[in-house]
């Protein structure tokens, strides 16, 4: 598996001493992190997309010819998308010892919108993403640390507000380093699309942090900002544009809140906001926090209806690359899978963090209440232009 060519990971069986130049022979003091982690596979154990798919036998073939020699191979991507939200609700004074209490967890519940921003769980998942090394990245509930000057003093210790001054790196851009562009919901800097430039360029966002770039229209008594945001991928291979719709539906079930869900699974299939389906073309690729199982809620979720009608049967618009159904492996709170991505191009799988040996947990710390998904995507159906 790859890692960024500037850093070497340094592993035991279970704990995860930090990051070094790699022409030295030991990690710096000042890039060290010591993180207990669960047992876990080395770097290599992971799956690489680029040894193509091993994890769905049944992904149907590449309609590219095999002996086309000028047909440019199937395009591989390793796909994470992650809420890295928390909730006071977790067991945060229990095992183990990870120096975040539940007095913590209500500081960042009042004045961090309950988002990633406890600095040494920051270092610990940017260690993770280090070793995953994902093409694209949707990101939900991550702290914009341009909201610390309102926060008060004594609530900012241990979190990346304690020594923020502006121009410093944003929490996304911590997570995965100079090498993505990051682009942003309208209204919504806690949603994010991270793209590597090794795979292509953002159209709007050529690198580093761009907010309010991805496009996108508010629904009307469903909150501010936008949750359905669409970015073009131009990949670096010449091949035609992928359209990546990054999602993040309301929560809660209340009438007001299911309405407003199905009103933004609409904004996928049936209207952008600009009287046009999201979807554009035959490369798309949606990812998000769903915040409804589609598998376990469809009797009584309308926007949970909605997903599996689009993405099931000989009609449907899209597929689950994620697994979905009554048996699907939980990604949040213990019991619902609501983090999923789909396409109409890709095949391939997912693996929630610590579900499988190949796809280690973030961390052992008590933090998130979502499981980020880790899918390998291989085309299996190529455009040309």
């Amino acid at each position: 598996m790859r890692l960024n060519a500037s850093c070497r990971v340094w592993l035991s069986s279970s704990v995860l001493l930090g990051c070094a130049d790699a022409g030295s022979g030991s990690a710096g003091a000042a890039d060290v992190t010591l993180l207990e982690l669960p047992e876990g596979p080395s770097a290599d154990a992971l799956p690489s997309a680029r040894e193509g798919d091993q994890t769905r036998p049944d992904v149907p073939p590449t309609d590219v010819p095999p002996n086309d020699l000028d047909a440019p191979a199937p395009l591989t991507l390793r796909v994470v998308t992650f809420n890295t939200g928390t909730a006071i609700e977790l067991a945060h004074d229990g095992p183990p010892d990870d120096g975040f209490s539940s007095a913590q967890a209500e500081l960042i519940d009042e004045w961090f919108g309950n988002g990633l921003s406890w600095t040494p769980f920051v270092e610990a998942t940017a260690a993770w993403f280090l070793l995953v090394d994902p093409d694209i990245v949707a990101f939900q509930e991550i702290f914009w640390p341009g909201e610390c000057p309102t926060i008060p003093e004594d609530a900012r210790l241990g979190t990346v507000c304690e020594n923020w001054k502006p121009g410093d790196p944003s929490v996304a851009e911590r997570l995965v380093g100079p090498d993505y562009a990051i682009a942003c919901h309208p209204g919504k800097p806690d949603k994010c699309l991270a793209v590597h430039h090794r795979v292509g360029t953002l159209v709007g966002c050529p690198s580093g942090l761009c907010l309010d770039s991805l496009e996108g229209y508010p629904i009307t008594g469903c909150g501010s900002g936008v949750r359905v945001a669409r970015g073009v991928l131009q990949p670096a291979d010449g091949g035609a544009p992928i359209t990546l719709i990054s999602f993040h539906g309301s929560s809660g079930f209340s009438e007001g809140d299911l309405v407003c869900r199905t009103q933004q699974v609409a904004r996928v299939f049936d209207d952008f906001g600009d009287g046009a389906p999201g979807l554009v073309g035959g490369r798309n690729i949606v990812l998000g926090d769903l915040n409804t199982d589609p598998g376990r809620l469809a009797d009584s979720d309308p926007s949970a209806a909605a997903w599996w009608e689009q993405a099931n049967g000989p009609d449907a618009r899209l597929r689950f690359i994620s697994d979905v159904g009554v048996d699907a492996p939980a990604t949040y709170a213990g019991f619902l899978n609501i983090d999923h991505v789909l396409s109409d191009a890709f095949g391939g799988g997912c693996t929630a963090a610590g579900h499988a040996e190949e796809v280690p947990a973030v961390m052992g710390a008590v933090f998130f209440d979502h499981l980020p998904q880790v899918c390998e995507l291989s085309e299996t159906r190529r455009l040309q232009w």
